[in-house]
């Protein structure tokens, strides 16, 4: 039996609620304290804010997905919006993973394995929402 799209909306919903862990790794393993450290305190105050904003947005897109799986994957005017917003908000997201220079970071293998699997969950979540939001 085929995945109907609401299953599909609430994996990747889940899906999103697990990269925030990988998120929450972030300031750590690169070392923002220090890095930041030599830069302005407003400079620093707005990287920690704008980690804050992208950590709360992938909340809410997760958990939106997870509650609403079956209203997003209604068709409505809202829900095609909706998904649209987290197929850009995600899609966005995997063109940055190809531009990004993450290789100096990625040490072990364990880290290379989790960045590749963050690529495959970032399209995954674009084609999932982009789905719903353009299907006819």
């Amino acid at each position: 039996m085929p995945l109907e799209l609401a299953h599909l909306i609430v994996i990747a919903g889940v899906g999103q609620l697990l990269v925030l862990a990988a998120a929450l790794l972030v300031p750590a393993r690169l070392d923002w304290k220090a890095t930041f450290r030599p830069l302005p305190r407003l400079h620093r105050q707005m990287y920690w804010t704008y980690g804050g904003y992208v950590l709360m947005a992938i909340a809410a897109n997760g958990l939106v997905s997870v509650v609403n799986a079956s209203e997003l994957a209604g068709g409505s005017v809202l829900a095609r919006s909706v998904c649209l917003y987290i197929a850009l908000f995600w899609g966005v997201r995997l063109v940055l993973q190809a531009i990004f220079d993450a290789s100096p970071y990625l040490t072990t293998w364990w880290l290379k394995l989790g960045y590749r699997t963050l690529t495959v969950l970032f399209a995954f979540f674009t084609t999932v929402f982009g789905w719903a939001a353009l299907r006819v």
